[in-house]
Parts: C-alpha cells; structure tokens; sequence
C-alpha cells in the first residue's frame, strides 16, 4: 500500500516538475488562447433581448380524437410529454414567422434577397424555451438594436396566439363534422340491429316481453315457457331428489345394525330423533347420572329412591325403543318415496331432451341477436352524450395562450456573455498550454536527470552545475556555487585510477554547452586548493579561455606546435596562485593535423611532469576531428552536458566519438540546470551555502600575468618542484571534499 502512495506521488511530482519546466508554454499558449477570446468577444456586434412570458393551455376545446371509445374507455389525446417541444416548433415554424416578416416588411428592412432570406435570419433571432418549474414559456428575440427586439418580440407572440386560435377553430370544426358523420353512421347501425332481432323474434316464435330493451332477456327465462326451461328444472329435481336419497340411505345405514342404547346412542348424535322422542332421551340420561350419585353415595339397590328411580327409566327406555324403531321404519318409507319421484323426473327429462336442444339453438341466435342491438345502442347513447358535452366546452369563452408579459427595451446586451466566454477562453488557454507542454515534454529527449546520463551514456555524473553560474575567480566574496567544482574536483581525484592520470581534456557534444567555463572554475577551484594546474586552450576554432583572463591570444600552443619555442615561452601565470594558462595562440589552417603531432604528444608528457592537473579545451566533439584527436592523446575525457539541450542520440554519438579513438572517458559534468524549477535537483544543491568553507580567502593576489620568458622559466620550474614535493604529501581537508 505504501509502494503504490510513493509510486502515485512520484507521478503527481513528474507532472508538476513537466509544468514548473514548461510554465514558459503554458503562460504563452494561456496567454495567446485567453487574449483571442478577449479580442472575438470585443469585437462580436453586441445583442439585446427582446423577452416575451406567456402560457399555453395544453387542451383548449375539442377535437375529433377527444371523444371517449366505449369499448376500451380511452380517451385519445395529445401527448403531454411532446406538447411543449411541439409549440416551440410552431413558434419558430415558417407560416407563424412569415406573418412577422411581412407585419415588419423585414424583406426590405433587412435588404435581403426574398422571404426565405428573411425567415432564415428570423430564425437564427428568435427561442423558444420553457420556464424551469412553471407551466410559463418564454419567446426571447436578439438583436443588435434594443427597439428591433422588443417590437419583433412581441409581433412574434402575438402571430402565435393568432396561429394557435386558428388552428384551434379548424380542429372544433372538424371534430364536430366527425362526430355529427360518426352519429349518423351509429343510428343506422342500431337500426339495422333492431331489425334483425325483431325478424327472429316472429321466426322463432320467441316469447319476449322486453324485446325493444336491450339486455333484458335471458336464456331460460320463466316468462318464456320452453322446452329448455322444462329440461333445466328437471335435471335440478333429479339432483335434489338424488341427494336426498343418498342422505336417507347414510341415516338407515349407520342405525340399521344397532340395538338398544347404542341404537337410542347414535340416533340421537345424527339429530333423527323427533323432538318428544329427545326430551325422553335427555331425563334418561339425566336419571341414568343420578342413579350413578345415589349408589355412589352408598345406597343399594333396594333403597325406595333407587327402586322409583330405576322403575322410571325402565318407561323411559321402553319409549326410546318404540321411538327408534319408528324412526327406522320412516327412513325406509322415505327412501321408497324418493326414488319414486326420481323415476318419475328422469322420466320426464328424458323426453323433454330433444326439445330442449332445439329450445337452446333458437335462443341462442336470438339472445346474439339482442346483444347487437344493446351494444350499438350503447355506443349511439355515448356518442350523442359525447357531442353535448363537446358542443357546452366549445361555447365558454376559452383562450389558447395568454401572455403575461409583453417584451420592453432591454437595458444590457445578453450576447456575447464576455464573463462566459472570457471563462472558456481561460480554461482552454490553460488546457492547451498543459496538453502542448506535455506533448513537448514527450517529445523532448534530451538529458533531464542524473538518472538519464547513467542510463544511456553508462558513466558516472560527476557533478551538477546550477544555472547562470559566472566565473568564480572575477567573483568577489565566498560563492556557494563554487561548491559544485569542489564536488566535481573530489569526484575527479576518485574516479581517476591512479595519480598520473592527470592530462584531462574536457569536450561537449555542440557549442555553447558550457564547456570553456567548467573548465576555467574547475582549474580555478583546483589551483585553490593547492594543486599546480594548467589549463591549454586546444580549440583552435573558437578560443574562448583567454577572455576569462583578459590574456593576449597571439603567442601560444599552435607557435610551440609549429615553431622552436621552449615550453617557458607560451605558458602564462594568471593572477591566482597555483594556476597557469597556455593560450591557443594564432589559428591555424589545419587545426586538426597540429593537434595530431608528435610535438604535440610530447607537450602532453612534458606538462603532466611539470604539474599537478593539466587541463586541455577541445572544441565540441560532433563535427570537427580536433576533440577526437584530443582525447586519444590525453589520461582522461569529460563530457559536458548541458541540461535539457541535446537528445540522448547525439549524446551517445559523443560517448562514441570518444571511444573509437581509444580515449578514457571519466564522466560527465550536467551543466546549466535550473535547480529552482527541477526539484530533482535540489537536494544536490542546497547544501552548497551551508558546507561553503568560511574562513578562505577570498582574496587573490593582482599581479599582471607574466610574459617574459624569464618570468615563465621560472613559474614552470616552481611548478614543477611543486608536484614534487606535493607527491610526498597528503591531501588536504579541502582536497577531499
């Protein structure tokens, strides 16, 4: 969880680090983007609103498709969902427009060519809109004159509601037509319907007495006489005969085995008994539980009470008896009866069977015949109730839109909206200006980190030189950017494989990388911190170190190389103690073939003798052979890079140069980063103040720069005993800093 919040952050930092690099861009496209919606929306012609508040009324009268269908009870009407979005149409419609144009006469007004021209800029004039949570709509009109909107405005509404009330006629009328032309066509269907079922009446000979009623007939009526009826009513008396005698025989069954008490028993749970016969039984049972007390209670079969008690029930019990076999005799006497009677009516539907289907056929077309008629009816009834109601709604006085506002002069334009689009214009400066800085950003590859050199040039960065870093020695005071050479100087002293690996060439991959100035504050910061250093000027295309010193460039390097002067006559002292200059004297033609020369491989020993650090200009790398030739002769070669200059291409060429020639490559100086916009960086730099030595000198001798040859016999000959005696000794605290 902690990897993945780093990983996001990292990201978030990489693109805040791609805007601080490119904030040039993104102001730039920001300001470009922001300045043309300032000036469109300055000079866009300035528009005002015309506004128009009214309300439609969504039904006003009737209309052919409003009547109820008494079928299925819908009721057509418009959509409600559509009704809105329809009038806007109809506000904006040709035929409604076109009265205002020729109201206006705006074909002439307008200088346009005919009507059409007319109504399409009308058209692009005019919106309508509904008013958030209210039933109200809005008419609005723009226009560059504040009297022209208003009266368009206004004319605009009013050729609506003349419109809408003109359809509004046309639909009652037709609705009416429809449904006096509907009206008709039912009475004559109710008619033909009547007549029919009269016809079958007097064919079928059916007994009707609400025959002009619809609906009051029914199959099977009583009033009707019929061999059906018969039939119904016999089979519903054989039904109730046939249960009547199952139930008798469940009676007769379930006492038919039973004798004495448990015959008396179940008799009476069944509810067979008559009502005298169930009183009797009720004292029997109620004399049996007393004469269970009294011989509970100890007395015997002899007591007097005991003896009444048991003399009644003897007469009880007798009565039972005669009354159950009566019962049973009743229940076979009922269910002969029954089955008599049931003989009887199967008879009787047997015979009436025939008569009865033929009954039901003739019946049944009447009955059809009937429906027809009560159903057009029906229908006839509704609709003349439908046109009453109709012909009520459309005599109140109804209006089908009322304006509640008419339009004024407005007293601000609405268009253009400049906050709007000044807004707008902002936000897609600003995002244009991210989406071009990244894309640059994606585009771009140059050097951006250390991580980038180690990555694709495989050697060590050696140090990181801020931005708009001068030239230290000029410098008064203590500077904290001489801290990065001090870094550069300890990273060299340790990255270098032994002490005699001292001749140092410096190149860069093109011009104006800062190559001349790491090597003037690199061999100043070394002199200061006690070693003999010599810096040749070895670009014979452009030299540039004698500036540093204000030295004249006219005896130096290519007059040793092409003459029989000794070393003493072209090496200078500068003003600071421990440090001299050889100048690159007069340019030659074949700057190449001097540097690749015997003389000039022996100037190479002789110096790496005579001093601590040699440090020798080469012109850039690509292009020119002179810094291949170079690196072949010296130790070591440092590349300067500048940041975010060059593309990781041309960078690998300069690694390649380098080696080809069989040249040791030390590493490379990232010059001229912006520590401020690069956080990336300023961890590496923002302790140069506080580790900065305080107790230096700052101070340096002023004397001119030595040119007799005497002089300069003498500053080699010092140097030399120098490194001599500087071999025996060990580094100084500042030395391994």
């Amino acid at each position: 969880m902690n990897q993945q919040t780093s990983e996001a952050r990292l990201h978030a930092l990489d693109y805040w680090q791609v805007i601080r690099n490119r904030y040039g861009v993104i102001l730039l496209a920001f300001f470009l983007v922001f300045m043309t919606a300032a000036v469109v929306t300055a000079i866009m012609p300035k528009k005002y609103p015309g506004r128009v508040l009214m309300e439609i009324e969504r039904l006003s009268g009737v209309t052919a498709g409003d009547f109820i269908d008494p079928i299925s009870g819908y009721k057509g009407m418009s959509n409600q969902m559509t009704f809105l979005p329809t009038e806007f149409k109809i506000i904006t419609s040709k035929e409604t427009l076109s009265q205002v144009i020729k109201k206006r006469n705006l074909v002439e007004r307008w200088r346009v060519a005919n009507l059409d021209e007319a109504y399409n800029k009308l058209y692009r004039m005019v919106d309508a809109s509904e008013e958030r949570g209210t039933d109200l709509i809005k008419i609005e009109v723009l226009s560059t004159d504040r009297a022209e909107a208003k009266e368009l405005a206004n004319d605009v509404a009013d050729a609506y509601v003349a419109r809408r009330k003109l359809i509004e006629t046309e639909r009652v009328q037709l609705a009416f037509q429809t449904l006096s032309h509907t009206r008709k066509g039912q009475e004559q269907e109710v008619e033909r319907a009547r007549t029919k079922m009269l016809e079958l009446v007097q064919e079928l000979g059916i007994v009707d007495l609400q025959a002009t009623s619809p609906f009051a007939f029914t199959r099977g009526n009583e009033a009707t006489g019929g061999a059906e009826g018969l039939f119904m009513d016999a089979q519903r008396m054989a039904l109730e005969k046939k249960n009547q005698v199952s139930d008798f025989k469940a009676q007769l069954d379930a006492i038919k085995d039973k004798e004495g008490e448990a015959l008396i028993s179940a008799a009476a749970n069944l509810n067979l008994l008559d009502p005298k016969t169930t009183a009797v039984y009720a004292q029997y049972l109620q004399d049996q539980r007393t004469a269970a007390q009294l011989e509970n209670s100890g007395l015997g079969d002899a007591h007097p009470d005991v003896v009444s008690l048991r003399s009644g029930m003897d007469v009880q019990k007798q009565q039972l008896n005669e009354g159950v076999n009566q019962l049973r005799d009743n229940l076979r006497d009922k269910i002969s009866m029954t089955e008599k009677v049931l003989e009887n009516i199967e008879k009787i539907t047997n015979e009436q069977k025939d008569a009865s289907i033929l009954d039901r056929s003739k019946y049944a077309q009447y009955q059809q015949a009937k429906d027809q008629y009560g159903m057009a009816q029906e229908i006839l009834n509704k609709m003349i109730d439908e046109q009453e109601r109709a012909r009520v709604v459309n005599l109140m006085p109804r209006k089908p839109a009322t304006i509640h506002e008419y339009a004024t002069e407005a007293v601000t334009y609405s268009k253009p909206n400049a906050k709007l689009q000044l807004g707008l214009g902002a936000l897609l400066g600003l995002l244009l200006g991210l989406g071009f800085a990244f894309f640059l950003e994606y585009l771009d590859t140059s050097v951006k980190s250390l991580d980038d050199v180690e990555r694709y040039l495989g050697v060590p960065v050696l140090a990181v030189i801020p931005k708009d870093v001068g030239i230290l020695h000029k410098q008064s005071g203590i500077s904290p950017d001489a801290e990065a050479y001090r870094i550069l100087r300890t990273n060299i002293e340790f990255n270098r494989k032994n002490a005699d690996a001292n001749a140092i060439t410096v190149v860069s991959g093109g011009a104006g990388e800062g190559k001349s100035t790491t090597l003037v504050n690199l061999a100043f910061i070394c002199a200061q911190g006690g070693y003999n250093t010599l810096m040749i000027d070895a670009d014979l295309r452009r030299p540039k170190l004698h500036t540093f010193f204000d030295i004249n460039n006219s005896v130096g390097l290519t007059n040793y190389l092409t003459t029989d002067l000794q070393l003493e006559d072209v090496i200078l002292q500068t003003p600071i103690d421990n440090l001299y200059f050889m100048p690159s004297g007069i340019l030659p033609a074949d700057a190449a073939g001097i540097l690749n020369s015997r003389r000039m491989s022996e100037l190479i020993a002789d110096v790496k003798n005579r001093f601590d650090l040699v440090l020798i200009d080469s012109p850039p790398i690509l292009g020119v052979s002179d810094a291949s030739v170079l690196a072949s002769e010296v130790d070591l070669t440092m590349i300067v890079i500048q940041h975010r200059k060059l593309p990781r291409s041309m960078l690998l060429r300069v690694k390649q140069a380098i080696e080809n020639v069989g040249g040791n490559l030390l590493g490379v100086v990232l010059n001229n980063v912006d520590v401020r916009s690069d956080s990336q960086y300023q961890y590496y730099t923002s302790y140069y103040t506080y580790y900065s030595p305080t107790n230096m000198e700052s101070k340096t001798k002023s004397r001119p720069a030595s040119k007799t040859s005497d002089a300069a016999g003498k500053a080699v000959a010092q140097a030399g005993s120098s490194k001599s005696a500087k071999a025996k000794a060990a580094p100084s605290e500042d030395d391994q800093y």
